[in-house]
């Protein structure tokens, strides 16, 4: 019996869903769905649907193995830049500069945004880094976790050379005539939840107070004596703020360089052309690869690492990175498994809402929404765009239109802000480990700030959903954030007067 293109090709991505909701666990839910699906296309036959299951597997492996590489040489990468003790200059010299709360504040903030190329990074350097000088002005641990979370996932998805940036760029379906790279590019001005995050952070910071639970938690800890917290995240390392500026600025340079080159200009081609026509997987594995050269000519040289612990860094990195690359392996999986040369669920999927302009208007603020359950109960974004980039492909075709960007934005969106108030998400557990702080009071304190840039998305990719524009979605929700920016305003003012 052929089960291709019929409604039972739904079958394996709600399966994995389902089991991410109840089970909270994510490699079992998304293998569980990927051999569901491999039985319905071997008609249920064991051995043929492992044979499907593994042959799947190491298509997609071997097509995005650039991917990979590029993971581990950025983890390798991450480790030596920690190891050299580059981020803890950076605090001692914040310390020495810095003279007032908002400073310490911005500086936190601006540390986070630097660091781009990875939120697990970004996490516990930032945390460790300015723990000394938000303790001297008596930041909370709580308001600290949040500034840390806030500009760790927001930032690395809208960041074009980042570890979150490869991970979407390889979420499009097998056989896709578009660049996952060029349409994760066209999603950064409609990712709504990453920019609207980090304009509300540099609100609350320059307006220096709180609401909710962050208020409450702000007074009643403001007096604290933090001296008996334990290092959980050693920095050492005699490197300089040079030694965590440079690595980072090479590795843009270098892979901005590698797209150019892979994109034809040095056969003559357009700047504009080359970046268009660039193999970005390939790119980033150069870029990446010449920048762990650069990073031994500035360290050894000078000792800032011994050569024994630059090579320690190459298992360090690669660990650091196996969760990411096990997520990615599996969805790319159960993608494939989904694809047009197996299940092909696109086919019933176009041919269910091909034609229904409702339903189409509606799947940016739908697809929002299901991401950010997804992804809260999971606690990974990377597994839930993985899921859900398909099925957007899937149900508006193989073009960059416009709804698709907006689509796939909006799913980019709700995964992130899902991850940012999933209590098990490892950049949450990862911000409250940096921090130091109790990571139930780190959850309960960001959440309702969270929800409310939620809340504001929603409406804008509704918007945007209706009127067919992502710029009126973006429009929107920046005039949201506006009035309740002036709305905390006024009633702070009101609370003080």
């Amino acid at each position: 019996m052929d089960l291709t293109a019929t409604v039972w090709t739904l079958l394996p991505p709600i399966i994995a869903i389902a089991l991410a909701l109840i089970t909270k666990e994510v490699y079992s839910s998304l293998l569980i769905g990927i051999l569901t699906g491999a039985l319905l296309f071997s008609g249920f036959h064991p051995l043929h649907a492992l044979e499907t299951t593994f042959t799947v597997m190491g298509d997609k492996l071997g097509g995005n193995i650039n991917i990979c590489i590029f993971l581990v040489l950025l983890g390798i990468l991450v480790s030596l830049v920690t190891k050299s003790g580059a981020s803890r200059a950076y605090g001692e010299w914040a310390v020495r500069k810095i003279k007032s709360r908002r400073g310490a504040s911005f500086a936190t903030s601006f540390l986070g945004m630097f660091i781009f190329v990875d939120d697990y990074f970004n996490c516990l350097t930032v945390g460790t880094v300015m723990r000394p000088v938000t303790d001297k002005y008596r930041i909370s641990r709580a308001k600290l976790a949040y500034i840390i979370d806030a500009t760790a996932a927001p930032v690395c998805i809208i960041a074009p050379i980042s570890s979150w940036a490869a991970a979407v760029g390889s979420s499009l379906p097998e056989g896709s005539s578009m660049d996952g790279f060029s349409l994760f590019l066209r999603t950064i001005p409609f990712n709504l939840y990453a920019l609207l995050t980090l304009a509300f952070l540099i609100f609350l910071m320059a307006a220096d107070f709180d609401f909710g639970p962050m208020k409450k938690y702000e007074s009643a800890h403001n007096g604290d004596d933090l001296s008996h917290m334990e290092q959980t995240h050693v920095v050492g390392g005699a490197g300089k703020v040079l030694d965590l500026i440079l690595p980072i600025a090479v590795l843009i340079v270098l892979c901005i360089g590698g797209m150019l080159y892979t994109g034809g200009i040095m056969d003559g081609v357009g700047i504009v052309d080359a970046f268009a026509n660039c193999d970005s997987s390939t790119s980033l594995v150069l870029g990446s690869f010449t920048t762990l050269i650069f990073t031994f000519l500035l360290y050894l040289p000078r000792k800032i690492l011994t050569f024994g612990q630059f090579c320690e860094s190459f298992t360090e990195g690669f660990k650091a990175m196996v969760p990411a690359i096990m997520i990615l392996t599996l969805a790319w999986t159960l993608s494939g498994v989904c694809s047009g040369d197996y299940l092909n669920i696109g086919g019933y999927v176009q041919s269910v809402v091909g034609g229904d302009s409702v339903v189409h208007m509606l799947m940016p603020a739908i697809f929002f929404l299901v991401a950010l359950g997804l992804a809260f109960a999971t606690g990974t974004s990377w597994g839930t765009f993985g899921i859900l980039i398909p099925i957007a492909v899937a149900v508006f075709g193989d073009s960059p239109s416009n709804m698709l960007v907006m689509t796939v934005a909006a799913c980019l969106a709700g995964a992130v802000c899902g991850d940012h108030v999933s209590p098990i998400s490892d950049t949450t557990i990862l911000a409250s480990a940096g921090a130091q702080c109790n990571h139930i009071d780190h959850v309960s304190t960001q959440m309702p700030y969270a929800l409310m840039i939620a809340v504001i998305c929603f409406v804008g990719y509704l918007v945007g959903g209706l009127t067919g524009s992502g710029y009126i979605a973006l429009a929107i929700g920046a005039a949201l954030l506006v009035v309740l920016a002036l709305f905390l305003t006024a009633k702070n003012k009101k609370a003080s007067s």
